[in-house]
């Protein structure tokens, strides 16, 4: 949403944060140290606490969470209370297929990016590209921080760094990184369509591979805005190589860091979900950042502040 003379910027900027989850936001406040803020929304929805007769009804123990879910009698609306004072016994709403029909319903999706996700839908790995109100939210980022020059690690057939592309000015710039040529030949292909090709430089090849370059061609502290939706286990090294190219004020967000769910289950201990949960721990003690986790559909903006 961009601000013009005649109106003022109005709740719904807000209200699409809401729908986001697992988003990091690095935000760089000053120009001394590395310090970022990281903003790890959490989309679990929070509404007003239950009444006792209600509460009882769905009383759950958090120790037995994943064995005794209670869910409301509204198959459409299904939620959670937690047992526990400190959580104010606040409802969690699961994302049933209705209730994200009405959230896709109320994200605003231009023809071209709609294009480009049902001709993705079809494509092999589809699954990976992000959605119409994730996409949103990245653009709305983007326009809120005022960035000219943006990262993106992992494009696949464009869909986000499209949405980051149509959100720039017209002289701003942002660096595409993806290693499937063939998935990268789609996204230029849209790129194209959408008439923002003069602001993308397509880099085919490894992400870490493509940050290293630009810190050694003298690109520290140059970019506003970066994306991270690349190989998971590498979440640690693109976000020290990005500390060095986000300036101080900049954002960083990286997806996928709930790894759908599978971070809070301790039975799960594959090495991409220990990968995640090692990095969200390291975030939680870096000094350099300040924190803040949010859920909604796997992202994290990371906030970059003086540290002295």
């Amino acid at each position: 949403m961009t601000k013009s003379a005649a109106k003022k910027p109005t709740p719904p900027d807000l209200y699409l944060f809401l729908q986001m989850a697992n988003i990091f936001a690095i935000n760089r406040c000053s120009s001394s140290v590395y310090q970022r803020f990281i903003v790890q929304f959490n989309s679990t929805q929070r509404f007003n606490s239950l009444s006792s007769h209600v509460s009882k009804s769905r009383f759950i123990k958090l120790n037995n969470l994943r064995r005794n879910c209670s869910l409301s009698s509204d198959a459409a609306a299904p939620f959670i209370v937690a047992d526990d004072e400190k959580y104010g016994n606040k409802q969690v709403i699961s994302i049933t297929p209705r209730l994200y029909d009405y959230i896709l319903a109320n994200a605003r999706e231009p023809p071209i990016l709609r294009q480009l996700r049902e001709e993705t839908a079809n494509m092999r790995g589809s699954q990976m590209q992000v959605s119409p109100d994730q996409a949103q939210l990245l653009a709305m980022l983007v326009q809120i921080l005022g960035a000219a020059r943006c990262i993106e690690l992992g494009v696949y057939t464009g869909y986000s760094s499209l949405a980051i592309a149509l959100a720039l000015p017209e002289s701003g710039c942002l660096v595409a990184c993806e290693r499937d040529a063939k998935s990268l030949e789609v996204a230029k292909r849209y790129y194209e369509l959408a008439g923002v090709s003069h602001k993308v430089s397509v880099k085919h090849g490894l992400a870490a591979d493509v940050l290293k370059s630009m810190i050694s061609n003298g690109e520290t502290c140059s970019y506003d805005f970066a994306f991270v939706d690349a190989e998971k286990r590498m979440n640690q090294e693109y976000f020290e190589l990005l500390l060095q190219l986000v300036r101080v004020g900049g954002v960083i967000v990286i997806d996928n860091v709930l790894w759908h769910g599978k971070v809070a289950d301790p039975l799960v201990n594959d090495v991409k979900t220990v990968s995640i949960r090692n990095f969200n721990r390291n975030l939680m003690a870096d000094d350099r950042v300040s924190i803040s986790l949010a859920r909604s559909k796997s992202i994290r903006p990371l906030n970059r502040r003086n540290h002295r």
